[in-house]
């Protein structure tokens, strides 16, 4: 296992290497920077652009930017904000448990509605209740997130009323905003509850097969001891491996939804960055994502690695 995760761990190395790289060059392929947007009508005046980018680091060359930001990345520093002045890392702690809150009711959301149909549809094989949920479960693979967030806020808050579609506000603190936690995280966990239907549907079926299931119905144990002890134990196994990995891209992914419902997470940090080309931001801010989103696969694949030992014994 030492070995194992040594190696994982150095793999790690080059991929937050190539994340910093493309995260600085490509918001600096947007037209416009954030010189105009601070210094608006008065952008005619050479000495004050040149001052203003000789001040923000903007007259070096690329690769002295790229080095410069490395180096203050390499002791921990994401940099400052352009816009606000505050350091990138304080933005991104204040915003993170917005976004985490988001992540956790949506993949909580997920599991409630995945498994359970996941396990009645194995069981149910061919019947009329595993054709219902397949077809809601490809119906869910198939609609985008943002348009079923418009369709729920239309049903739900214009149309019926009973749930706020957007007005979250992060002076009011997370506990006060948990009525528009609802809307968002059914949006985000819809296409996961989906994907982890089909998945617990066809990891049931395939363990439902094993010698084992069948030794335990043989010795005269009942179905549902058949199905608690034996079948679910072991066909939740690469289920619980997938969650954790959507985890880590549901930081990431949040961004539009947290735009429609106006959730103030770090996805909205992000886009506000882009918009007002805000370098530093967006970069730190889309490191953050990565670096959690590869811990968490790394975490993922030590815990499977651990848990099958044909893993560990290379077969």
């Amino acid at each position: 296992m030492l070995r194992i995760t040594l190696i994982r761990l150095l793999t790690v190395i080059p991929v937050l290497l190539g994340i910093s790289v493309i995260s600085f060059l490509v918001i600096r392929m947007i037209p416009g920077d954030v010189i105009s947007s601070i210094m608006g009508q008065d952008f005619g005046d050479p000495a004050v652009e040149a001052e203003m980018r000789r001040y923000f680091g903007l007259d070096m060359p690329v690769y002295e930017q790229f080095l410069t930001w490395f180096g203050d990345l390499l002791r921990g520093d994401l940099g400052t904000s352009m816009r606000t002045g505050q350091p990138v890392l304080d933005e991104i702690l204040q915003r993170l448990p917005s976004t985490l809150l988001l992540a956790v009711s949506a993949l909580l959301v997920a599991v409630l509605l995945s498994i359970p149909l996941g396990i009645l549809s194995a069981t149910k094989r061919n019947g009329p209740l595993d054709a219902v949920a397949r077809v809601v479960s490809l119906i869910g693979l198939s609609v985008p997130n943002f348009w079923l967030g418009i369709l729920l806020v239309y049903v739900f808050s214009v149309t019926l009323g009973w749930l706020p579609s957007q007005g979250a506000s992060e002076e009011d603190g997370l506990l006060a905003n948990l009525k528009h936690l609802v809307l968002p995280a059914v949006t985000l966990g819809a296409s996961l509850a989906a994907i982890n239907m089909r998945m617990t549907r066809s990891s049931m079926l395939e363990v439902l097969n094993q010698d084992y299931v069948r030794t335990a119905r043989a010795k005269g144990m009942g179905e549902r001891v058949v199905m608690v002890r034996h079948a679910l134990r072991n066909s939740l196994i690469p289920v619980v491996t997938v969650l954790g990995i959507e985890l880590g891209a549901l930081l990431g992914g949040t961004v539009i939804v947290e735009q429609v419902f106006a959730w103030p997470g770090l996805g909205t940090m992000v886009i506000r960055g882009i918009s007002q080309r805000d370098y530093p931001v967006v970069q730190g801010t889309l490191l953050f994502l990565a670096f959690f989103y590869v811990v968490v696969n790394l975490l993922v694949d030590l815990v499977y690695t651990y848990l099958d030992p044909r893993l560990r014994s290379g077969h």
